[in-house]
């Protein structure tokens, strides 16, 4: 690893920028996020930061069962995060599909489109199991071991 990963690498533990994806939700989880990243609970002290462009993201957030309507946007987003990248699944809804589960308009599980590395349960979650699910993906992408990077190894790119 030169030195350049090595301060990208420190730079991403210290600092985890999110984006956050609503795939269809209830918005129960939504709320919790706005919380979690209000002043009470004040994300900015392990410098995380909500981005308004996946393009500045190290992490998405995604709540909400997944769609046919937003399939297409979240790849689409997925897309934008420059690798490395994390996925933290807020709420119950990603992981099963939750009360949709079995709808003719819900794709299924987030971790059958694309990687999800951090899975925070609830529903709603707590806003302070929201910030831990940040600060573990932000880990995962200080090491290195995020799915998406674990991925990109084994394809030898």
């Amino acid at each position: 690893m030169n030195i350049l990963e090595r301060l990208l690498s420190i730079s991403r533990r210290k600092s985890p920028w999110v984006y956050c994806l609503n795939a269809g939700s209830c918005n129960g989880c939504d709320i919790e996020i706005a919380a979690c990243l209000g002043p009470r609970y004040d994300p900015e002290q392990i410098g995380t930061l909500r981005q308004g462009s996946p393009k500045h993201a190290d992490i998405l957030l995604v709540t909400g069962p997944l769609t046919l309507r937003t399939r297409d946007a979240l790849l689409n987003i997925w897309g934008q995060i420059p690798r490395p990248k994390a996925v933290v699944a807020i709420g119950s809804c990603p992981a099963s599909g939750n009360v949709f589960a079995g709808s003719p308009a819900v794709v299924g599980a987030l971790a059958q489109v694309i990687p999800v590395d951090v899975y925070v349960p609830g529903c709603p979650p707590r806003p302070q199991a929201i910030l831990q699910g940040c600060i573990l993906a932000a880990r995962f992408l200080s090491e290195g071991t995020t799915r998406d990077q674990r991925a990109v190894k084994e394809a030898g790119r």
